[in-house]
């Protein structure tokens, strides 16, 4: 490699001319520093101080991609193989931080976000859409989501309470446990699951507290996964767990109603559903308990004007409430919040170790039929997530409402 560090905009002539339209923006990066390789092994360098940030290009693709469709092209060509880094999280962090100063490069162009919107608003959550959303993520296949969550089989934000040497599994139970005594579940409650998963907390709730559960999911793999688990914990006779949309359940009144980061899936058109339907099951003065992830209210109108490469390739037809989004959601549905427990730096904690576990596990994922193309989405869509929890632009709250 020739570690020339070239002038300011000195480039190729073969370069394009996208790439002098990216490196213009990045010379006005505020916080910390970019170093960043050229394909023909020259190497610039942007900022300053910390963090420190390492990309290296091997071809021009990337700067063409980004400034058409921003994030999303960004990904594209790291699953394409176009660039590598040190340090996916530390580089997405970085430009998190310098998101005003390099704006461009996070939206991509009015086109390219406009292609993109076209194929999200696609992805709808009518009944039909949301069985086929879901089923593109969860059906993957248990034996994939096996090799890298813990033992617990919990898809969510694990809530590290302070114990010393809790380990990711501890995590996650404690923090399916707050949230079934948030909602008050005991001995003989009536439990609602909106978003059932594999299982974990309806074998939890019925197990360890003596609730009769009922729990719905749209993937078919969760439904068999989680009725075998319950079956072998010898809790079957107090679980119902259904392929059923959340809008068709018709039992009521429930006690208490728990939903672990569902809301996201449910789409932006469809809130003022889900929390009616809240509100019709619960009994009055019951507890629902809703853990969901937030983007910042700041960014809101932003996020929503536009797509982002988690609803483009990971969450087909998911939207992100903010806080107020959610609060003024359930305040319209006659619902009260009366506690409310952000942890989105656990969350930053929980992504990284799903991420270093998933990528130990490459061998035996490619074994799965899963190809390389594949591993480097998902390499990219955790440390995404975890930058983004990491710098405060999503947080995870779990809710606590009240149907007066």
């Amino acid at each position: 490699m020739n570690s020339t560090t070239l002038p300011s905009f000195a480039l190729p002539a073969h370069a394009p001319a996208a790439a002098r339209a990216v490196l213009k923006p990045l010379e006005r990066l505020r916080h910390g520093c970019l170093e960043l390789v050229l394909p023909d092994g020259n190497v610039r360098r942007f900022g300053r101080g910390e963090p420190h940030a390492h990309l290296h290009l091997r071809n021009w693709n990337p700067f063409q991609a980004a400034l058409a469709r921003g994030d999303v092209g960004l990904a594209e060509t790291y699953m394409a193989g176009d660039w590598t880094t040190a340090s996916l999280p530390d580089l997405i962090g970085l430009f998190v931080r310098n998101r005003q100063e390099i704006e461009r490069l996070v939206y991509g162009s009015w086109l390219g976000r406009l292609a993109c919107r076209l194929r999200h608003l696609l992805n709808r959550n009518s009944r039909s859409g949301s069985r086929r959303n879901i089923s593109a993520h969860y059906d993957l296949g248990n034996a994939f989501y096996r090799l890298w969550l813990d033992e617990t089989m919990n898809y969510s934000a694990a809530w590290f309470d302070g114990r010393p040497g809790q380990s990711l599994s501890q995590a996650q139970d404690a923090k399916v446990l707050r949230a079934l005594e948030m909602a008050e579940v005991g001995a003989g409650s009536r439990v609602l699951e909106i978003g059932c998963g594999w299982g974990a907390l309806a074998e939890m709730a019925a197990r360890d507290r003596g609730a009769h559960v009922t729990g719905v999911t749209l993937s078919k793999e969760q439904l068999d996964y989680a009725q075998q688990r319950l079956a072998q914990a010898g809790v079957s006779a107090r679980t119902d767990l259904r392929l059923q949309d959340y809008r068709d359940i018709a039992d009521a009144p429930f006690d208490a109603i728990c939903s672990i980061e569902m809301v996201e899936a449910v789409g932006r058109e469809w809130w003022p559903r889900y929390f009616a339907t809240v509100a019709r099951l619960l009994k009055p003065g019951g507890r629902a308990c809703i853990q969901t992830i937030v983007i910042d209210d700041a960014l809101w109108d932003r996020y929503i004007a536009g797509t982002d490469f988690i609803q483009q390739y990971i969450f087909p037809g998911g939207c992100l409430p903010s806080r107020r989004e959610f609060e003024r959601h359930a305040a319209a549905a006659g619902l009260r919040v009366v506690d409310t427990l952000g942890f989105g730096s656990d969350y930053a904690l929980t992504l990284r170790l799903w991420r270093e576990r998933f990528l130990a596990q490459r061998s035996a994922v490619l074994a799965l039929g899963f190809d390389e193309r594949f591993i480097r989405l998902w390499e990219f869509y955790l440390a995404y997530c975890e930058a983004a929890f990491t710098q405060g632009n999503t947080d995870v709250v779990q809710y606590t409402l009240v149907r007066d």
